[in-house]
């Protein structure tokens, strides 16, 4: 890993941008990692633009700034892919781009006119809608985002997620997300 690893968020309000960001930053700081986890929105409403951040380092951060130049783009509403907000800063040759989508990322740039970038894909909804009952996909694009960086362990992601969880949740509840998150990291296309 590089010495300061950065991802930023895509989402709107009710998809769980924010909380996939804190749920990942609580999980690499139980590995021993340095973290930032942070969001930035205007009107804080359901369905308004939303993005996260995550700053990830083996040593101590000193950089508080947003992130404008990240090296991984998780996108949860694919709506989003036609802005060019998307891509800004990000490298066009080692970029990675994650998005929720039934497409293939082939289909993907296709639909989209994209040129350059890694690009992978996972229907987080369709996975959240399954298992959770709604359109929730925060937590099957941590196991995309698991699998695509290779950040952590899988079943160490899923053991930290899942303590976090129970914090706040019914048991029930936390284990249809750990079981999202690990559909979600089997199924990504694009690898």
């Amino acid at each position: 890993m590089k010495k300061v690893f950065e991802i930023r968020w895509h989402g709107r309000g009710g998809l769980g941008a924010k909380t996939a960001a804190l749920l990942l930053g609580e999980a690499l700081i139980q590995k021993g990692k340095y973290v930032q986890a942070f969001p930035e929105y205007g009107p804080e409403r359901r369905g308004a633009p939303v993005k996260s951040y995550n700053r990830i380092s083996d040593t101590p951060i000193n950089v508080h700034s947003g992130i404008t130049n990240p090296d991984i783009v998780v996108v949860l509403d694919p709506s989003f892919m036609s802005s060019p907000d998307i891509y800004q800063g990000l490298d066009r040759e080692k970029g990675k781009i994650i998005v929720n989508s039934e497409l293939t990322p082939e289909e993907l740039r296709e639909k989209f006119k994209i040129d350059g970038y890694n690009m992978y894909t996972v229907n987080a909804s369709g996975i959240s809608r399954e298992i959770l009952k709604r359109n929730l996909p925060n937590t099957p694009m941590l196991g995309a985002v698991m699998r695509v960086t290779g950040l952590m362990d899988l079943e160490d992601f899923i053991e930290a997620v899942g303590k976090r969880l129970s914090v706040k949740f019914k048991p029930e509840i936390v284990e249809g997300n750990l079981k999202a998150i690990r559909r979600a990291y089997e199924e990504v296309k694009g690898l």
